[in-house]
């Protein structure tokens, strides 16, 4: 055996990773002026919710992402949110949350801490992928990124989104928005 026999399986199984990762790692998130996705997910409650007849029904409509279920930051976001969840209401606020965890882990989740939101199981990706928000390097879990949405288009897009001042950063961006 010879070192390129060593090698040459390490180089290709890198490339392939690599290659496996660069579609997300080149994916774009949603920038302030887009239009908000029309895509669909599975809820908590194991129905399919179109966001695009939310957007046409609420004045705006908060579509955060967290990395999973049931751990610390997450927690933190999700009860950041409920805790606000009556301010949020009062200005028009829907909240909706996405993980790419399944629908029993979704709905333990909101059992547990009480969320009066909607959770989405995005376990195909396809609301994380139509958002542009990408996984964790070698992860399959989406990165924390928050985007309130008013008449179908973003209006707000936080790529780095707070766990435990989720809320207040959308109360302080919606004081400042006006219409």
């Amino acid at each position: 055996m010879n070192l390129t026999s060593l090698v040459l399986p390490l180089l290709c199984g890198a490339a392939l990773g690599l290659a496996a990762i660069s579609p997300r790692a080149k994916a774009s998130p949603l920038a302030v002026g887009d239009p908000a996705p029309a895509v669909s997910g599975l809820t908590d409650s194991g129905s399919t919710l179109n966001l695009a007849d939310v957007y046409r029904k609420q004045a705006y409509t908060l579509v955060y992402f967290f990395p999973k279920a049931d751990t610390p930051g997450c927690t933190a976001q999700g009860c950041s949110l409920r805790d606000a969840y009556q301010d949020l209401a009062a200005k028009g606020v829907v909240v909706i949350g996405v993980s790419h965890d399944d629908v029993a882990a979704q709905k333990a989740f909101k059992e547990k801490f009480h969320f009066p939101f909607t959770l989405i199981a995005d376990a195909d990706q396809a609301v994380s992928k139509a958002f542009g928000v990408p996984n964790y390097p070698m992860m399959n879990l989406a990165r924390r990124q928050a985007f309130l949405i008013k008449g179908g288009k973003v209006v707000w897009a936080d790529y780095k989104a707070s766990t435990d001042k989720q809320a207040s950063d959308v109360l302080r961006v919606l004081a400042g928005l006006k219409g």
